[in-house]
């Protein structure tokens, strides 16, 4: 399996956990908490980030879980 970055994107009035470059949603679920979740589950696993989007779908929040020489010090997930 290969290593993809983990989109939280939203998906009608629900949110989905998507693998980059991915065409079907990993996982739907009911709120963007839950999503994010999952996704940062998936990403501590495969060493990856996490992306998580607005409603809107802009970017709002990185989040990496890879082998980041410089981690961020942020502490909010």
């Amino acid at each position: 399996m290969s290593k993809r970055n983990q989109h939280v994107v939203p998906n009608g009035d629900k949110w989905a956990v998507k693998g980059a470059g991915n065409g079907k949603a990993t996982k739907i679920v009911g709120s963007q908490k839950e999503a994010i979740k999952i996704a940062r589950e998936i990403a501590i696993n495969q060493q990856t980030e996490v992306v998580i989007h607005r409603p809107d779908g802009r970017i709002r929040d990185k989040d990496s879980y890879g082998n980041d020489p410089n981690p961020p010090k942020d502490t909010k997930y």
